[in-house]
């Protein structure tokens, strides 16, 4: 979807449309930007960037409180659309998933023709916009789908796989972070065409079994397969910051908005979960965690946030600047199955007591 918050909030209210839109923190409160409309990014506003620097940016943004029910409708109705092309569809987040249409085309029909028409599809039925990336593996596909927007739509055959990649900074491969696009860098690593000068030995030498991914994803080829109910073991999000953050209320203010995105997904994707787990990585890059496990699930915005604060002082000394926060949920549930389970039980009780 392109920019999804802020997308839904221009559509949902007229008087927004056309006009540079911020979806975060309130810029007198030390507020983060979630997300931006189009007309925002013009300025140079990116998600992360604080709601001060923000308005610095651009005095005329109109700051919208996020609205996680409304995202969560519309991601319902997307995914509803999706899944009626292919079961094969593996949710990412609220607004992006992997389709395998591979089935869909025996007959003779394209896949770019399918993801012409389910973009006409989500644009007819939630009057929004998305962009669609189609190519042979994940890798690809990923960031085909981020070469058009908004609006758009872009295709990689697989003749073209290699040259596509060639000229791209290292740092847009899935699996190389900020860390590892330094420690390339300083060995004379830019661009994917050099990381595919390496060999196989040398990388692994240096980067242990990252190596062997970065060595495939170098010449296009990634076998992840679309996993529509693969058991997923975590759900998380996290966020680099344009420039590091010392004022702790805003890094308790974007661990509490990521809070209301990571419990919008787990709703989504009916699972809660035991231990919340809080990430920081300093500007020396190096990274903590701190967690905290509950005898009970956890699923909404409102009980991951309680335990933020002990966390983020657990986690970051006073004084202490950061670069990254993340928040990722783990110990998972599938809430349907244990409600399932739970009446089960509750009427066998009810069975035994009658009887």
């Amino acid at each position: 979807m392109d920019a999804f918050f802020a997308a839904v909030e221009q559509r949902d209210r007229p008087e927004l449309r056309g006009l540079p839109v911020i979806v975060g923190g309130d810029p007198n409160v030390r507020g983060v930007v979630a997300t931006c409309s189009y007309e925002e990014r013009r300025f140079g506003i990116r998600s992360a960037m604080s709601a001060a620097r923000a308005r610095s940016l651009c005095p005329q943004a109109i700051f919208v409180r996020p609205r996680m029910d409304a995202y969560r409708e519309v991601s319902r109705q997307v995914m509803t659309i999706l899944r009626s092309y292919t079961a094969l569809v593996e949710p990412l987040s609220l607004d992006e998933a992997f389709l395998d249409v591979t089935a869909a085309t025996t007959d003779g029909t394209l896949a770019v023709e399918i993801a012409r028409e389910i973009l006409d599809r989500i644009h007819r039925e939630t009057g929004l916009t998305a962009s669609a990336g189609v190519s042979y593996n994940k890798l690809l596909a990923k960031l085909a789908s981020d070469w058009r927007k908004p609006h758009g739509l872009f295709v990689i055959p697989p003749e073209r796989g290699l040259a596509f990649l060639a000229p791209l900074p290292v740092g847009k491969l899935h699996g190389v972070g900020p860390a590892t696009v330094k420690k390339l860098s300083a060995m004379g690593v830019e661009t994917v065409l050099d990381l595919r000068n390496l060999s196989l030995e040398f990388l692994v030498t240096h980067f242990g079994k990252s190596g062997g991914w970065f060595y495939d994803v170098a010449r296009a080829i990634d076998e992840r397969p679309v996993q529509p109910s693969r058991q997923r073991k975590s759900v998380g999000t996290e966020r680099t910051f344009s420039k590091n953050l010392a004022d702790r209320s805003v890094m308790l203010t974007t661990l509490q908005e990521m809070a209301a995105q990571v419990a919008a997904r787990l709703q989504v994707l009916h699972l809660a979960g035991h231990t919340v787990h809080i990430k920081a990585r300093f500007p020396d890059f190096t990274t903590v965690t701190r967690a905290y496990t509950a005898t009970e699930g956890i699923g909404s915005a409102d009980a991951i946030a309680a335990w933020l604060p002990e966390l983020l002082d657990r986690a970051v000394p006073k004084s202490t600047s950061v670069r990254l926060l993340g928040i990722t949920m783990s110990g998972l549930v599938n809430v349907l199955a244990a409600s399932r389970v739970a009446h089960q039980m509750n009427l066998l009780d009810g069975i035994l007591i009658q009887g």
